[in-house]
């Protein structure tokens, strides 16, 4: 069991966030958006402006291209160009810039990639999702079928005509990067809107960072997943994308046993070695492509591929826990944020334990919406705050909304000096889902004692519905679990006390 430093890696990186901005000009402040249902993800989006008018015009110009772009390339849209030239057969359209874009791009990577990287690759995918369903696994005929299936030519492109004829039957799914590739697109649309002197998207854990910014980036722990995790590593980022790809957020269950969603449409088999694969490049599309490739291709071949693309760094991390790292990525990782052992003291928490809460934000509208307020917090039974473990928002002049976490400056004191909120890439997370952790300790890093404490979920909107959750449970060392009412801004939340892997 892996006990962390109460200095947490999001205080080390907030100090050096803030000595790297010297170089900003005094006039541009930092704004902050927060959104759910986003490309079926979730959006954050940094701006570094001179007003917040200008934040503003710069947070619709990249929501326009995000818009404008899903309606080109979603394939969960009917009406989307993509969902209907997939409608099409043998003959040549006339399709968008951004469609023959990405589908060369997609050749380019099948091509770099060896064919680990194929837009075609649901076709095994379905296979294994209904093998799921007959809790089964697939027959070698079933795999051999799809990927003869995944080999076939399903397009050509005329570039000179800017036409693209769909020649195959095969399911394509463009997910591998084009959500990288709107992101990048999204940050030039907001770096054009005003006096915007940087931006940072984060697209369920991809990021692309632009402009005079240098941003923290955490890298989530494939086995510690939780929003408030200590990250495996932390980097410094300026104007560079950053793409996580990772099999423990989804996958299918087969007789008790896990299998990634990530598939290698080479040989139909399920990318079970590389848990968590990070790349760093200077290109979002690069970044995502990779990302992704490297999930199922062998480590020996991903590291000659990314030593053949300049700017290219990498982290992997397999699942018996070794990490593989490209020879540059030391240079970009924070020094001492590091994770180290540690026990608890006589008659203090169990450290084999640990609290996980899962929450799910209401879905208010079919789109996107704006992400509400929301803190997490523990307290004893004397309603003392031992530690805030989440506090998500966009303009600290609201956070007032927040009654029952805001009344306490003790709590608000809890808050400062930690970077409760920083970027951190991942595997892309379901729209308006988190989970968070609590390994027993209170802020200043120390075991509670074991006993009753009480678990408090916040949410508010900015002058509009609030709810509040709360739970006593028993930390005495006997696993529990509790269902919390949904309401108006938490659809559901749930709280876990077991042992931690």
């Amino acid at each position: 069991m892996k006990i962390y430093s109460p200095f947490s890696a999001g205080a080390v990186v907030l100090a050096l966030s803030l000595a790297g901005s010297s170089g900003i000009a005094p006039h541009q402040e930092l704004f902050r958006f927060d959104y759910t249902n986003v490309l079926g993800t979730s959006l954050e989006l940094k701006v570094l402006a001179a007003s917040e008018a200008d934040a503003e015009r710069a947070q619709t110009a990249a929501l326009n291209e995000i818009d404008r772009e899903a309606k080109i390339l979603s394939g969960y849209d009917p009406a989307s160009e993509f969902s209907r030239w997939m409608k099409t057969s043998g003959e040549p359209v006339h399709v968008s810039r951004e469609l023959i874009d990405v589908l060369s791009l997609f050749d380019q990577w099948r091509e770099k990639t060896d064919g680990a990287l194929d837009a075609s690759a649901e076709t095994v995918t379905r296979v294994w999702k209904q093998a799921a369903r007959e809790n089964r696994l697939p027959t070698t005929q079933e795999l051999a079928s799809a990927v003869e299936t995944v080999r076939q030519r399903h397009w050509s492109l005329n570039a000179a005509e800017q036409t693209a004829t769909h020649l195959s039957a095969a399911p394509l799914v463009l997910n591998s990067f084009a959500k990288s590739y709107i992101s990048s697109n999204a940050a030039d649309s907001a770096m054009k809107a005003g006096d915007v002197s940087g931006i940072v998207i984060n697209m369920g854990g991809d990021l692309v960072i632009r402009g005079r910014i240098t941003e923290p980036v955490g890298i989530a722990d494939p086995v510690s997943d939780a929003e408030n995790s200590t990250p495996l590593d932390t980097l410094m980022l300026h104007d560079r994308a950053i793409a996580t790809s990772g099999n423990y957020r989804r996958g299918v269950e087969i007789g008790g046993r896990h299998y990634s969603h990530l598939i290698d449409p080479r040989t139909g088999q399920t990318a079970e070695d590389i848990i968590s694969s990070t790349v760093v490049a200077q290109n979002a599309a690069d970044a995502g492509a990779l990302a992704t490739a490297f999930s199922v291709m062998k480590p020996a071949d991903s590291r000659k591929l990314a030593a053949s693309m300049p700017g290219v760094e990498f982290l992997l991390v397999r699942n018996n826990g070794e990490r593989l790292q490209s020879a540059g990525w030391k240079a970009l990782s924070v020094p001492g944020a590091r994770p180290f052992l540690a026990a608890a003291a006589g008659g203090a928490w169990d450290p084999s334990m640990e609290l996980t809460i899962s929450l799910e934000l209401a879905r208010i509208s079919d789109g996107r919406a704006r992400r509400p307020y929301v803190a997490v917090w523990i307290e004893d039974q004397d309603k003392f705050p031992i530690r805030t473990l989440a506090l998500w928002y966009e303009k600290p002049r609201w956070l007032p909304e927040l009654k029952a976490w805001f009344k306490d400056d003790r709590l608000r004191a809890m808050a400062e000096g930690s970077d409760l909120s920083k970027s951190l890439s991942s595997a892309t997370r379901p729209a308006g889902k988190y989970t968070l952790k609590w390994d027993g300790k209170d802020n200043s890093g120390k075991f509670v004692k074991p006993g009753k404490y009480n678990v408090l979920i916040e949410a508010a909107r900015e002058h509009g519905t609030y709810q509040l959750l709360h739970e006593d449970i028993d930390f005495s060392g006997t696993p529990k679990q509790a269902q919390l009412p949904g309401g108006t801004e938490i659809a559901s939340a749930s709280l876990d006390y077991h042992k931690a892997r």
